[in-house]
């Protein structure tokens, strides 16, 4: 097996793998086999910051792309025949690195399998393969009346099998779920090369069944170290007759705090989301003049309500919301322009290169690492001012290096707008400074984030996975430390006796070292 960070092959290995890719272009064909720089590179690295300083480290020996089940099938057995670690990969767009491979060797691109394979709109269910993107799923639903109601702020280049690869979450899950609730059954490809599919019993479209374990959910999350989806059916919805994005600014995050709760208590069937900017967030909007519609100052932080139904329930819905927040609360209505263009905007920021501005006013080229902790609403406070401290202490120590950009809270529980938080503090990282020391700060920087999380009683991702330095140790030994994590390595030991797929993700390595 490959090392972690070995740049040169010996030269056995070096022969398997000669031997791996001469059999992958007989099982796929030629053109579907890359091992040029650029295809590679390309592949290696996803949106968050990345030790630029060690970028050869995760870059794959060879990129594949098949089409069909049968050809992953094959991919696998090839991988299985040479012991070379394979990776499955979709849009990237995560941002705890589990498309990363951190073994080199295979990588595998879903993007050619990209079709819409059925959309059956009496039973209410689309299925596809992996590689096809919501956006174009969305498409051809929308000619029907209907839509995928998956909508992280990805969406534009989010891809179905990353999503599911990576428990990703929906800004409108308060109304609609998140991926384990709109995921109705997979077709998988285990480790080995043998096929399943997996849902909660009976047909592929049946969403509630009693029989057996719920293995679905296995199978969502595993960040590519339990198989590879091939097809999946998943739950479709009519697309709402009217949408509503409300803003209200307030004079300080405790008021916002107080009325996000009121809001979540008016128990609306029709809010799909309730999103809290703090101040450092607000003053971040300021000075990035590209992101945001002035304000008066005494807006120091902001709350959204977003309501989705019927022309008759929004309007209901909007006018529970306004006489609680304005007559109520006394929050200033910001009006439709950046009621409407900030929502929209929250699909359109994302795996592009960044760049903020400095509390000078000057253009700070730096890429954008958010953590994305899950935390209940009495605890949100107390965990906003010790991340905030965190942050400011490295910023101090690294001046010009690190930036505070705010955070934004966004409800978490599915079809529920109430109880725990999706909690993001955003942190801006000079990458192109990037070095060893500056490297092993921004670990330490993660670790100190997440161990907050755990104190609060939250968890460490509410959508992306611990799977990155300074995240990882603590989520295994820590988050999962009360037998999750043990029956973790149980289970991947027993469906992946080689450990060929994405070795080394949530340091399951251990797991073979008996």
């Amino acid at each position: 097996m490959y090392e972690v960070g070995k740049k040169t092959l010996a030269e056995d290995v070096q022969k398997d793998l000669d031997k791996a890719i001469s059999s992958l272009r007989d099982a796929i064909g030629n053109e579907y086999v890359f091992q040029d720089v650029p295809n590679r590179a390309i592949r290696s690295a996803v949106p968050a910051p990345f030790p630029l300083h060690d970028w050869e480290a995760h870059i794959p020996d060879v990129v594949v792309m098949p089409s069909t089940t049968e050809e992953v099938v094959e991919i696998v057995k090839i991988a299985n025949e040479y012991k070379i670690p394979i990776v499955p990969r979709a849009g990237a767009t995560g941002l705890a690195d589990g498309a990363v491979p951190l073994k080199k060797g295979i990588l595998l691109d879903v993007k050619r399998m990209n079709q819409i394979i059925e959309i059956d709109d009496i039973n209410m269910t689309a299925t596809v393969q992996p590689g096809v993107s919501m956006l174009e799923l969305n498409k051809v639903l929308t000619r029907v009346g209907l839509f995928y109601p998956d909508d992280p702020a990805s969406y534009p280049c989010a891809i179905i099998g990353g999503r599911i690869g990576s428990n990703g979450f929906s800004l409108i899950g308060g109304g609609y779920g998140h991926v384990p609730n709109l995921v109705i059954s997979q077709e998988i490809v285990l480790p080995t090369g043998k096929v399943i599919r997996v849902g909660g019993g009976g047909g592929r479209k049946i969403r509630k069944s009693s029989v057996g374990y719920n293995i679905k959910d296995l199978f969502i999350g595993h960040q590519g170290t339990l198989g590879i989806t091939t097809e999946a059916t998943l739950d479709i919805c009519k697309k709402p007759e009217a949408e509503c994005p409300a803003f209200f600014g307030t004079n300080s995050f405790e008021e916002s705090h107080k009325l996000a709760f009121d809001l979540e208590m008016l128990g609306l069937r029709s809010m799909a989301a309730v999103l809290i900017f703090d101040p450092q967030k607000i003053e971040f909007l300021r000075r990035d003049d590209e992101a945001y519609i002035p304000q008066p100052k005494e807006i120091r932080s902001v709350v959204l309500a977003l309501m989705y139904g019927t022309e008759a329930e929004v309007t209901v819905a909007r006018d529970k919301v306004f006489e609680t927040a304005v007559d109520k609360h006394k929050a200033i209505y910001l009006g439709d322009e950046i009621s409407k263009g900030d929502w929209a905007s929250r699909h359109d920021r994302y795996h592009i290169a960044y760049h903020g501005r400095n509390k000078a006013g000057e253009v700070s080229m730096m890429t954008w690492h958010c953590e994305d902790a899950a935390i209940n609403h009495s605890e949100l406070p107390q965990v906003r001012k010790k991340w905030h401290a965190i942050v400011e202490q490295f910023k101090s120590k690294y001046d010009g290096i690190f930036d505070d950009w705010g955070m934004f809270m966004y409800t978490n529980n599915p079809f529920r707008p109430y109880g725990d938080y999706l909690t993001e503090i955003d942190i801006g990282v000079n990458e192109l400074e990037m070095t060893p020391e500056i490297w092993n700060a921004f670990v330490d920087m993660k670790r100190q984030i997440a161990e907050v999380a755990l104190e609060a009683g939250g968890s460490i991702s509410a959508c992306h996975g611990g799977t990155r330095m300074g995240d990882v140790e603590v989520a295994c030994y820590q988050e999962l430390a009360e037998g999750t994590y043990d029956l973790m390595k149980e289970i991947k030991k027993m469906l992946d006796p080689n450990n060929i797929m994405n070795p080394g993700k949530y340091l399951l390595d251990s797991a073979y070292n008996k």
